[in-house]
Formats: C-alpha cells, structure tokens, sequence
C-alpha cells in the first residue's frame, strides 16, 4: 500500500494554499492525497441550533470544509486520488496521528484562528515539532511556493551520513528536476585558542575547510545514487539561521533534519528550525532524524 501525503485544512487562505501545494506534492512523486479536516463538533452537538435533524451546525461546516477542499484538488488534479475526511479531534493532534503512516504531511503556517502578529500558527509548529515523517509548512513568497526557482535548498547541520534529511532533499530535488543547493554555515569564534596544533594558518579558512570537510561527509552515502540530480555544494560564513533565511528567497523549498528524542514524543526544534519554519521565503520541510543510542 502507497502511503499517502496528508494535508491539513481548515477553509482559511492559508490552507488553500497548501492544499494546492501538497496536490502538486502528490502528482510530482505518484501518491495519493488525504484531505484531513480535524473539528471538535462532537463537543457542539445539541448545544448550537441544528442544521438538520441530529446534525449540528459546525458538522456542516466541517463537511463542507472538507468536501469543497477535495472538490478544488480533483479540478486541479482529475487523474490524482484523493480522499477527504473531517476527524472529530484537534488539529495537531490528529495530524500527529495521520504523520504515523504518512509519506509527508502539509500544513499551512497559520489557520482560522492565528492572530495577526503569529508567524508560525501552533499547529504548524506542532506538527513540525511532533510528526513521525517529514513535516512541510507551506510559507513564503509566490515564487517560493509555485517553484518557479527551480531549486531545492538543504541546510546541512551535525547529520549523519546520509540522513533522512539528505535523502528527501535528494528526492524532492530529483521529483521536480530540480538543482540541490546544500549549504553549510560556519563562523570563526571571536577568541580563538592560541597554540592549536591545527590553526597554523587563517584560522577562518580552517573553519572553513571544517564545513566543507562536513559536506563531503554528509553527501558521501547518498549523491551517489543520484547521478541525475545537479549539486551545488556550498559553505557560507555565519549563523545559520540567517544563511538559511536569506538563500530561501531563491529556492522552492527548504529541508532541515530534526533530532527525536530518546524516552520522549516529539523533536528537538532548535534555534535554525525555529527560525527558518517562522522567516524562510519558501516551504519549509523539517525531516525527522533518529538520535543515535549512546555507547554503552
């Protein structure tokens, strides 16, 4: 069984436009699309004026949410499968859920009921936080989201090689003919130790053949097996975050790797995920990495 991309929607802008996004996802790599709309109108029924017998009002919206979203993807899409279901749950609860046996799953970065002043919604950061595959926040600028650059960006970290976040980007990149942009950011501590047996020269171009030495390491186990995809390997001084943020004004979507935790639901979000799922100018997808056991 092919397993689906989930989409969240809940009937605001924001929604729509993932649900074109993650329609246009699911035709690139061949999957099915599930439209998931999560209401809590079980809690209304009896308590707000009936729409029919035994059916409450916010039923009714919550289907017609859910049925108009499906009906939008098959005139985007005719020949894609799509289903569309309205889960008597919290939103970020049940996509948490949905992300078990998803291919991926879309959320737009703010919904109905984000304030004005919100970057990120709370669901969109939950399921970023949370999800058990890769996560997207639909975001950006129209450029970014209808992939006009024709590039796929990937902030390497402290990965492994061939990580999970690696080998998505590989795909997205492959699945959209895309070039693969992966970048490395470095900086040059302000107080370098004197003496250090390795910083005979400029100490920036150690930190520099440092990042460029993590890029060779990361790529190794998976450019390989993806002879047809164009890379471009960077390194980039300075906080990666803002590396991240400004280089996303050129790509269609961003990948980052997230660690899980060990005895623990959810992920570790650090500063650059935060950051970039809050700023980028295009599509953010935060790819969930095992965290290796410790030696014994």
């Amino acid at each position: 069984m092919v397993s689906p991309l989930v989409v969240g929607v809940d009937g605001s802008d924001h929604s729509l436009r993932a649900l074109d996004w993650a329609c246009d996802e699911a035709l690139r790599h061949g999957v099915p699309l599930r439209v998931v709309y999560a209401s809590l109108w079980q809690r209304y029924e009896g308590a707000v004026p009936a729409a029919g017998p035994d059916r409450a009002a916010e039923r009714v919206m919550a289907e017609n949410i859910a049925g108009t979203a499906a009906e939008r993807v098959r005139r985007r899409a005719p020949r894609l499968r799509v289903v569309a279901e309205v889960l008597p749950e919290d939103a970020a609860g049940a996509l948490l859920r949905e992300s078990r046996s998803a291919f991926a799953v879309v959320v737009g970065h703010r919904g109905r009921g984000g304030l004005a002043g919100l970057l990120l919604g709370s669901v969109g950061l939950s399921v970023a936080a949370g999800a058990s595959c890769p996560a997207v926040v639909v975001r950006g600028d129209e450029a970014g989201v209808a992939g006009t650059h024709g590039r796929v960006l990937l902030g390497v970290g402290d990965e492994a090689p061939g990580s999970e976040a690696v080998r998505f980007a590989f795909r997205e990149a492959r699945a959209r003919g895309a070039t693969l942009d992966v970048v490395r950011a470095w900086r040059c501590p302000a107080h370098e130790p004197r003496g250090h047996p390795l910083l005979g020269g400029s100490p920036a171009r150690y930190h520099e053949d440092l990042a460029s030495v993590v890029l060779d390491r990361t790529l190794e186990g998976v450019a390989p097996h993806h002879p047809d995809v164009a890379v471009r390997r960077a390194t980039a001084e300075g906080p990666a975050r803002k590396v991240l943020v400004a280089r996303s004004a050129a790509a269609d979507l961003l990948v980052v790797g997230a660690r899980r935790r060990h005895g623990g639901p959810g992920m570790q979000l650090g500063r650059v995920a935060h950051t970039v799922l809050h700023h980028a100018l295009c599509p953010v997808a935060v790819v969930p990495e095992p965290e290796p056991y410790p030696e014994p």
